[in-house]
């Protein structure tokens, strides 16, 4: 079992910026691969970013650019989104993969807004 625990969501104004964080813990060391999901109301979750073990990055058309994730070990993986618009708007979930299943944490709530 991995659990997540995601951090650093709220309410920033449109072209600021926010930095989450997503601390893991378990079964740590099966993980495959981590990332960064959204959903806004009324629309389906979607991948923003993700970050394999290796180190390779992959990002949404709709946040290349702006968006960087990072990972500094096992544990934590981080999502820097700058230059954020509304439409970022959503809960951000943290996501992590092993050969098993995907593991969820609880979600984050980023509002962008004036």
């Amino acid at each position: 079992q991995v659990q997540l625990v995601e951090s650093g969501g709220g309410l920033v104004q449109p072209g600021g910026s926010l930095r989450l964080s997503c601390a893991a813990s378990g079964n740590i060391f099966s993980i495959k691969s981590m990332g960064w999901y959204r959903q806004a109301p009324g629309e389906q979750r979607e991948m923003v970013a993700a970050i394999t073990s290796g180190g390779s990055r992959n990002y949404a058309d709709s946040v290349k650019g702006r968006f960087t994730i990072s990972r500094d070990n096992v544990k934590n993986t981080y999502l820097q989104m700058n230059s954020l618009k509304p439409e970022d708007t959503a809960v951000y979930y943290c996501n992590a993969q092993n050969v098993f299943r995907d593991y969820w944490g609880q979600g984050t709530q980023v509002t962008v807004s004036s």
